[in-house]
């Protein structure tokens, strides 16, 4: 495989990784995982496979998440190793409050058995100072419709 196949074929992943998260669609995301995957939260819990599966079942609410986009998108390969990173910004609404804020995520994909899968899932808050700006932006969602 070369590396542009593989960077095309990362890409068409995490967008589907990112879909997946909107529609809370598990088959589809289970197929996307490795069997050892585990997630880190931006609060430094690790949760294993079959609890982050679960928890995506309802992940998202678009009456609690009225906006979603991911941007900054930047994928590496190293061999049969590859990082998705990417920033996604969200508002939130709790209690009638509407926060909006970005978390940077890197995804740990190995390249096994002639397809990619995600072993690790890491979230990062990021700081205001450090925002990727809106023409980075590779796709968003208003109340969980897709606008690109």
């Amino acid at each position: 495989m070369t590396n542009e196949d593989a960077l095309r074929q990362l890409r068409a992943l995490n967008a589907q990784f990112i879909n997946n998260f909107v529609t809370n669609d598990v088959p589809s995301h289970d197929r996307l995982t490795h069997k050892d995957f585990v997630c880190i939260t931006s609060k430094g819990e690790r949760v294993g496979r079959s609890t982050y599966l679960d928890r995506w079942a309802t992940g998202f609410d678009p009456a609690v998440i009225p906006y979603w986009d991911y941007r900054g998108e930047s994928i590496s390969v190293f061999g049969s190793t590859a990082l998705v990173r990417s920033v996604n910004k969200h508002t939130v609404v709790k209690d009638g409050v509407e926060t909006t804020s970005m978390t940077a995520y890197t995804d740990t994909y190995i390249h096994e058995a002639g397809e990619w899968t995600c072993i690790q899932a890491q979230s990062t808050p990021v700081a205001p100072e450090n925002y990727p700006g809106d023409e980075t932006i590779v796709k968003k969602w208003i109340r969980g419709v897709p606008q690109q």
